[in-house]
């Protein structure tokens, strides 16, 4: 039996883990990349049946790949295109879903909301209209992992894995002077620390992303170092 082709366009690794974790039991066939080349050049090899998108990419955003796709039907082929990402609100989904978005869906998001409409795209049932999930976290295991402990020990192991890398990304970044890479950086953190229940650090995240979108160093710098300090604490 050949199952649905699911391709994810995700560059965060741990945000990539949590998708293949919540997912890795339905009966899907999933791909991840992490750029948007990287999605086209796949969905010219073959279709898939839903992709689900970042808007925040390192090549362009989602807006470009549902542009290209506009642009290019066969390209597209039947496949429903979920907008997952952070910062989403009504009136950024509603413009994504006049660009060809068939659903948005902000991070983080708990594992019922990311399950129901996979489930939606690929039974092509569509209960309710296009919306965002509010990004609001009290209790992440409960809020984000429906009370599977071990899915989410599983998930934040692989996230204090990644942090490592991500000091070693933020610390490049801010020696280079490169604001957008460092803004990327931040709108992943973002995500993943109000996942795990760090909503403190996530707004730093948050603070940060603003501050190196505009090339604010005497701000970013500080922001950047107390987020750092914060990383490296978490075990």
């Amino acid at each position: 039996m050949t199952h649905p082709r699911v391709l994810l366009v995700e560059d965060d690794p741990s945000l990539q883990r949590f998708v293949e974790m919540a997912l890795e039991l339905m009966p899907l066939e999933l791909h991840c990349r992490d750029s948007v080349a990287g999605a086209i050049e796949m969905l010219q090899q073959a279709p898939v049946d839903l992709l689900i998108t970042d808007l925040l990419l390192p090549d362009g955003s989602g807006r470009d790949l549902l542009a290209r796709l506009r642009a290019e039907p066969a390209l597209r082929g039947q496949a429903r295109v979920m907008v997952f990402s952070a910062g989403l609100d009504d009136a950024i989904s509603a413009e994504l879903v006049k660009a060809g978005a068939w659903r948005t869906l902000a991070k983080p998001c708990s594992l019922d909301d990311l399950e129901r409409y996979v489930n939606e795209g690929l039974t092509m049932t569509v209960a309710d209209p296009p919306t965002a999930a509010a990004p609001a976290a009290v209790d992440p295991l409960q809020q984000h992992f429906a009370g599977n402990a071990a899915l989410y020990q599983a998930f934040r192991a692989s996230c204090l894995q990644q942090f490592a890398h991500d000091i070693e990304a933020g610390e490049a970044a801010c020696r280079a002077r490169d604001g957008q890479a460092l803004r990327r950086l931040a709108h992943s953190l973002k995500s993943v620390l109000l996942t795990l229940g760090h909503a403190a650090e996530s707004m730093d995240a948050a603070a940060l992303e603003l501050a190196a979108d505009a090339a604010d160093w005497p701000q970013a710098l500080p922001l950047w170092q107390s987020l750092r300090k914060s990383l490296g604490a978490l075990r």
